[in-house]
């Protein structure tokens, strides 16, 4: 019987034609899904349509069941899972078959790209052990082929050295590097549908970008239709020809891209368009300019670091984490420190609060020196130099009641009688946008913007003057970081407190900060006011980050063909 004519693609020295996809007849439907965990339904009567090599999207906030109708679609719900409806792959009918009936499709036929790399792999096997087991799945039985195979696709995937990589363990690998041996390992079966679970969310703006290319490269090259899990409407639309938008298991609206993207429909899909940085830049100017324009100066700096070095012992040979760094910061503004993983961001905050003391160079806070001083008299310059972490649901005690948080601080520093350290913690509270009745509940009990609330309240409680926030919405949805940053303009705008803001979000950097310096393997490449820097990089490192950020344009169509000796710098 001659082949149909179709799609041609060679992979281990085998052509393959593919046969020409019929446009009636979708990759996956799902119709009328609901899924329950337990009494509480969390999906209601979803529905959509992928055709074999399209990309679809479904966007949402946490809780929206995004996920949980991946893993419907998957079929890897919980034990207390239930879900009814339809689901057609491939024409065929899965959401009632048995597990034993469903197992030879996932892997085969469905991929899986999870969110964590960390959490997907075996920490205790290398990579090459754990991808025998995707290759398994081929129709090879000699061991060293379904090797060359494996080789191959990491190649693909643009991992520079696939053998160094088929040796190592996860933890010799960086997360770059780690999120393309879970893309190597899912296409490795050549599936027909590749679902990705959030697969850049845990990665910087540059890497990101690069994962972002190949899953749609890979797409293109391999026909596979895409199912893009994110909360990103700016990746959703530049990644994906349609979108499912989402919220509390509902579906709000859906359809091709362009329409959602440029006109849409429903409110809540109005609300994540506006609450999406990368596509309003200058959302928050009113409230962020003013104080800009007011400052002095000839006044002294609020903080100021003069050739700040610090230097690290690691495995016998000198690491240097910061190098020269300089940068003052005007009272009343915001300063962003950005760059990738390994840039010094961290290293350099640790320094400014007095937790690292540095070999050599200058740290002051509004004209007191920080450097070469003991833990016991720095004690009142930390009274005015606060830190809110990144993660609400980790840096909150969740045995402590809310009143409890607050108020430590004050308690610590023996500051005023009860009765005003009572009425502070209400003030705070109240500053932050929290009504007193949250005050006898636990962390667990509030969401995640109203944790990160309580962390903001807890470092005002002690009126200080500078805050270093260290990716302080990283582990918000959209929608609840633009309130937090809202918040703190707010708080600036009327306490006059001084930011330093670290951040790998460039485009929330650019809503948020006045100044921006960016860090590249423990130097500042650049330094200025964000309109500058962003409007005119003078360096290429600088214009590689501003390039990475979601444009929200259709980019599918466009997407890079990936060298894998180009697509590894900086993983």
């Amino acid at each position: 019987m001659a082949p149909q004519d179709g799609l041609t693609f060679t992979f281990n020295r085998t052509k393959v034609i593919a046969p020409t996809p019929l446009r009636s007849i979708p990759l996956l439907r799902v119709d009328g899904l609901s899924v329950s965990y337990g009494p509480h339904e969390v999906v209601s009567d979803a529905g959509f349509e992928l055709g074999r090599g399209e990309s679809l999207a479904l966007i949402g906030e946490s809780g929206s069941g995004k996920s949980t109708i991946a893993r419907a679609v998957l079929r890897l719900l919980p034990s207390n899972g239930r879900a009814t409806g339809r689901i057609v792959f491939d024409g065929q009918e899965v959401l009632g078959i048995s597990e034993r009936g469903f197992r030879p499709l996932r892997g085969r036929a469905i991929g899986f790209v999870p969110q964590d790399p960390a959490n997907a792999l075996n920490p205790v096997r290398t990579i090459g052990a754990q991808a025998q087991e995707a290759a398994a799945l081929l129709d090879e039985p000699d061991k060293k082929i379904r090797k060359q195979i494996i080789l191959e696709t990491f190649a693909q995937v643009g991992l520079d050295n696939p053998q160094r990589v088929h040796d190592s363990y996860p933890h010799q690998l960086s997360g770059g590097m780690l999120q393309r041996v879970l893309i190597g390992l899912a296409v490795l079966p050549r599936p027909a549908l590749l679902v990705a679970d959030e697969p850049t969310s845990a990665l910087d703006v540059t890497i990101q970008k690069r994962i972002l290319d190949l899953l749609s490269r890979l797409q293109q090259e391999l026909n596979i239709g895409l199912l893009l899990i994110t909360h990103d409407l700016a990746i959703a639309a530049e990644r994906a020809k349609s979108l499912v938008v989402l919220k509390d298991g509902i579906v709000q609206e859906s359809g091709k891209t362009a329409t959602v993207f440029s006109s849409p429909a429903s409110s809540y899909a109005r609300k994540l368009h506006a609450d999406v940085p990368a596509l309003n830049p200058d959302r928050y100017a009113g409230l962020r300019d003013p104080g800009f324009r007011e400052t002095n100066p000839g006044a002294p700096p609020k903080i100021e670091l003069r050739a700040v070095t610090k230097t690290f012992a690691v495995d016998g040979e000198t690491l240097t984490a910061v190098d020269d760094v300089s940068f003052a910061v005007p009272a009343g503004t915001t300063h962003a420190l950005v760059g990738e993983s390994g840039s010094g961001k961290t290293t350099t905050i640790r320094l400014l609060l007095g937790l690292e003391q540095p070999d050599t160079g200058t740290i002051s806070v509004a004209g007191e020196r920080l450097t070469n001083r003991s833990p016991k008299s720095l004690r009142t310059v930390w009274r005015h130099l606060q830190l809110i972490y990144q993660n609400p649901f980790t840096s909150l005690d969740p045995t402590w009641t809310i009143e409890r948080l607050i108020r430590e601080p004050l308690d610590r520093f023996e500051i005023g009688s009860r009765k005003e350290r009572d009425e502070r913690v209400r003030q705070a509270l109240a500053d932050v946008g929290l009504g007193e009745q949250l005050l006898g509940r636990k962390p667990g009990a509030l969401s995640g913007g109203q944790r990160q609330r309580v962390a903001i309240a807890r470092s005002l409680v002690l009126k200080p003057d500078v805050i270093v926030l260290d990716e302080p919405t990283s582990a918000l949805d959209v929608t609840v970081q633009a309130d937090i940053i809202e918040v703190l303009l707010s708080l600036q705008a009327d306490l006059g407190l001084t930011y330093v803001f670290v951040s790998h979000d460039l485009a929330l950097v650019r809503q948020f900060a006045h100044t921006v310096s960016v860090m590249h393997r423990g130097r500042i490449v650049e330094h200025g006011t964000v309109t500058e820097v962003f409007d005119n990089p003078r360096q290429s490192y600088t214009r590689s980050l501003l390039a990475s950020i979601p444009s929200g344009g259709s980019g599918i169509a466009q997407a890079p063909r990936l060298r894998p000796q180009l697509a590894m710098a900086g993983d």
